[in-house]
């Protein structure tokens, strides 16, 4: 599969052009050509952020149907903890574990679960000084991705383990595999995701070429069909075997605030999180040992797949925090060779002018005189997010500098000044032409 694909489309009959995607894009990954929006794949890292600020619903996420969990023998739900947060008045996980049983499913394996296992793993990493701090988490695929385009420098201070999506799977898949023995390519692992980007950290995962993930179903999708069965339920199955600590994960500062640890930051939503890696890059943050970055507003619960309020969603999962355990799963030994990454995170230059530094430089100094040519309002109208944006564009060889509205005015202004001289002249000429006639006739 192609190394940059991405999980958000656009639908061409709904967008209008209107440069609201084009603007709010933290990667500079889309423009408006012809009246319509294009994404740029190497440039998309699945924020969704264009989604949510779509007008016109023109934005959309590709997800899994969950019909097609058909085609596996043995079927396994990997709830996110943010799916607890979608139904109002719930005290007990175990209404929605059971529910996802009813509505098909053979099995489930909590996400948070795992999400407790990889605490413990960042833990011990931390304590044997076997990462560089200040470790930056990798459970948003988001913000990993984020870091692989735009901040070389902060590529080996992510950790180097599997998220807790992944690791839920592969461990769910062991776990049926010894236990039903069949084999686990007849086990289909079904993730409930929040969001676009863990669909493409499935059909494309950084840290491991390949993903024991499935199928991913938007929660959007799910709600409904779970929420309908819920009522059915009378006395629901002991299933839940996930504490505090996995649940928080779902919200911004969880995942931080259960390695027990005092030095460390929380940052959500994609613009405050850039803010956050552009000053550690420029080492004017310090003295940190964790850095926990959301790309969705409030954390998962905030992911566009989501049904509600990213804020409400968090205070009902606090509610229910109350009643759960700190934590229910250890590790037994050592870190499990399946929750740790095997390949390095890579710095990937796709923003990079040219490979020939000379072309690159001759390439900047051309865009620095094109931005002095015009006006640096950002106005988004050429179709690119900003005037130095369209000058690269424009070097590139996939612009032109009419683009500008405001240089296509000046080009006019010009042309109508210079037809109307024309047709002065003429006209000046015609009447000279017509007076020495009219002396010769005399």
């Amino acid at each position: 599969m192609d190394r940059f694909f991405h999980s958000v489309t656009l639908d061409p009959d709904k967008c209008v052009g209107c440069t609201n995607c084009v603007k709010h894009c933290p990667t500079e990954a889309i423009r408006i050509r012809e009246g319509k929006a294009v994404i740029t794949p190497e440039r998309c890292i699945d924020c969704g952020a264009c989604i949510r600020v779509c007008p016109h619903h023109a934005k959309k996420a590709k997800y899994d149907k969950l019909e097609e969990m058909k085609r596996f023998d043995y079927t396994i739900a990997l709830p996110a903890p943010s799916l607890y947060g979608q139904f109002s008045n719930l005290d007990n996980i175990d209404l929605v574990l059971t529910a996802l049983k009813r509505i098909g499913f053979y099995e489930v394996y909590e996400v948070s679960r795992a999400a407790e296992l990889v605490s413990e793993a960042t833990r011990k990493l931390m304590q044997n000084g076997h990462v560089q701090v200040p470790v930056i988490s990798s459970a948003c695929p988001a913000i990993v991705r984020l870091i692989r385009l735009r901040f070389p420098d902060m590529c080996s201070h992510v950790l180097p383990l599997n998220a807790p999506m992944e690791t839920a799977a592969c461990l769910a898949k062991e776990e049926a595999s010894e236990r039903l023995q069949i084999p686990k390519e007849k086990i289909g692992c079904v993730f409930i995701t929040p969001c676009p980007a863990k669909v493409t950290d499935i059909k494309v995962p950084i840290g491991t070429p390949t993903s024991e993930v499935d199928l991913a179903v938007s929660i959007s999708e799910i709600f409904p069909k779970l929420a309908d069965v819920m009522t059915k339920i009378g006395q629901p199955e002991q299933l839940s075997k996930s504490g505090v600590i996995g649940v928080g994960w779902a919200s911004s500062g969880g995942e931080a605030a259960g390695l027990l640890r005092e030095k460390y930051l929380a940052a959500d939503g994609i613009e405050n999180c850039i803010r956050v890696l552009e000053e550690l890059e420029d080492e004017r943050i310090r003295g940190l040992d964790f850095i926990e970055l959301n790309a969705c507003n409030g954390g998962c619960v905030g992911g566009v797949a989501c049904v509600e309020n990213a804020y409400v969603a968090k205070a009902r999962l606090q509610h229910l925090r109350k009643y759960l355990p700190i934590s229910r799963n250890r590790l037994v030994n050592n870190i499990p060779y399946c929750m740790q990454w095997n390949e390095d995170l890579e710095f990937t230059p796709v923003m990079k002018l040219s490979d020939d530094i000379s072309e690159a430089m001759a390439m900047m100094m051309e865009i620095d005189d094109l931005c002095g040519e015009f006006p640096g309002l950002d106005c988004g109208a050429c179709g690119a997010p900003t005037c130095r944006a369209l000058a690269e564009d424009i070097v590139k060889g996939e612009a032109k500098k009419s683009d500008c509205i405001f240089v296509l005015r000046d080009e006019l202004q010009r042309m109508a000044a210079t037809l109307a001289e024309m047709s002065g002249s003429q006209f000046t000429a015609g009447a000279a032409g017509e007076g020495k006639g009219e002396g010769n006739e005399h």
